[in-house]
């Protein structure tokens, strides 16, 4: 049988689609691209915002329309948040939440003999074990792999559904993890990338945090994973998924800056310059406290690369609220901003606030802001020519002649140099800004 995979969303969506197709593939499915004709299609679902739910019903739609006998297995956060409201769209045959993605196959075969809709959907409160997928062999890029370490969220920001739909902290056990990296690193994948739902949670539901903050002899939560991964012999290197600055504080920042093969590179969330939105947000830390970090990490590396997120127009958001997220991106000098004008959605405390501010306002904020952060960037950038950093080269480019690759601090980097590097680490020194990024002369 033919079967084809559309995932919406994060990371972590396209890991377990990852992780789904090894599985159909070791069970006789050819795994087809999502707009052939196939027998099955399963869309990974994701629910972030109302866009997203409705990206994930029109492709619904779509597949019936390419072949409308097929089997339609809609699975992940959407399902998990609004089952009946997925389960009663026209073409669905099967369901599955966010703890029920493994056992499709098993699905699809109950489905085949029953010919009726099966819905797999277990309530939050049983959301409370990881869901073990198997250990993937493939990525589509042949450089950098995912490993997902953890699963669901208990911060419940005042925006966010991903509580509810991916429930509480399960911590990926050790030696599966371990096991991934290292079948990974053996087939000659050089950056393994960690990655979950929220990353910096790592091990908290396995031990007491409070007591551990303050004793910097004892290794807990993601510094586990990254201890054994640093200890595993070859050459590749290890990157950080996002993080939390509520849960990545100043001593535990100290603390990961030891290992050399984690990279000069933090994805820290940061959603607003202001110390009122981010309260009204329930992120549990101020604009000092986020600088703090930042600078901790810049004292250490001038040119360690911080990347985040931030949100424009959350409700009550004033034009004062929004001039602190703009002087904070422009006082950090990020390397590169991820800016999403805030979407209301149904099911957080966020949506019934007061004051949700005007769609025009949002975009005028989204894209200020978004040409502020190009700015900085190119800033940050420029500071770096003429210092030399270790670049992973992905590809190489046959009409320019240049390679393509990411620094270990996160900048896009292109120069002259052989096909036969791609896949390799070389030393370049940064000596020109280019579209995107950064062009450097290997050294």
């Amino acid at each position: 049988m033919k079967i084809a995979f559309h995932t919406l969303g994060c990371k972590v969506n396209q890991y377990e689609s990852q992780a789904l197709k090894e599985k159909f593939i070791s069970k006789g499915y050819e795994v087809v691209s999502d707009d052939e004709f196939a027998d099955v299609y399963v869309i990974n679902t994701c629910t972030v915002t109302g866009l997203s739910d409705r990206k994930s019903r029109q492709f619904i739609r779509k597949v019936k329309k390419i072949n409308p006998d097929c089997i339609t297995a809609v699975v992940g956060c959407y399902v998990q948040v609004s089952p009946e409201e997925a389960k009663s769209i026209e073409g669905v045959n099967i369901i599955a939440g966010t703890n029920e993605k493994n056992k499709l196959p098993e699905y699809i075969e109950e489905y085949v003999r029953a010919k009726g809709v099966e819905s797999h959907v277990m309530e939050l409160n049983e959301l409370t074990e990881y869901e073990e997928m198997g250990i993937i062999t493939n990525m589509d890029s042949r450089t950098r792999a995912y490993i997902k370490i953890q699963e669901g969220c208990n911060m419940f920001c005042s925006y966010c559904i991903i509580p509810f739909a991916r429930g509480t902290v399960r911590s990926r056990e050790k030696k599966d993890i371990i096991k991934e990296a290292r079948s990974l690193i053996d087939q000659g994948f050089r950056e393994i990338v960690l990655t979950g739902i929220n990353t910096a949670l790592y091990g908290t539901d396995k031990m007491k945090i409070d007591g551990l903050m303050k004793d910097l002899d004892k290794v807990y939560g993601i510094e586990v994973i990254v201890n054994l991964l640093n200890e595993i012999p070859g050459d590749f290197r290890i990157r950080l998924g996002s993080l939390e600055p509520n849960v990545i504080h100043e001593e535990y920042a100290k603390r990961l800056l030891k290992y050399k093969k984690l990279c000069p590179h933090m994805h820290l969330s940061l959603q607003s310059g202001s110390d009122r939105i981010l309260k009204e947000m329930n992120r549990r830390y101020s604009r000092d406290e986020y600088v703090k970090l930042v600078n901790i990490l810049r004292k250490h590396d001038p040119g360690y690369g911080i990347t985040t997120d931030i949100i424009v127009g959350f409700p009550g958001e004033t034009e004062k609220d929004f001039e602190e997220s703009c002087s904070l991106v422009e006082e950090v000098g990020f390397c590169k901003v991820h800016v999403f004008k805030y979407s209301k959605r149904k099911g957080t405390k966020a949506a019934n606030m007061k004051g949700h501010i005007d769609p025009e306002v949002k975009r005028r904020r989204s894209e200020k802001l978004i040409r502020i952060a190009e700015e900085t960037a190119e800033k940050f950038y420029t500071a770096q020519m003429g210092t030399e950093r270790r670049v992973l080269f992905e590809k190489f480019d046959e009409k320019t002649g240049l390679l393509e690759g990411l620094s270990d601090n996160y900048i896009k980097v292109y120069c002259k140099g052989d096909k036969d590097l791609e896949g390799e680490f070389a030393m370049v020194e940064f000596c020109e800004l280019y579209p995107g990024g950064v062009k450097g002369i290997l050294k």
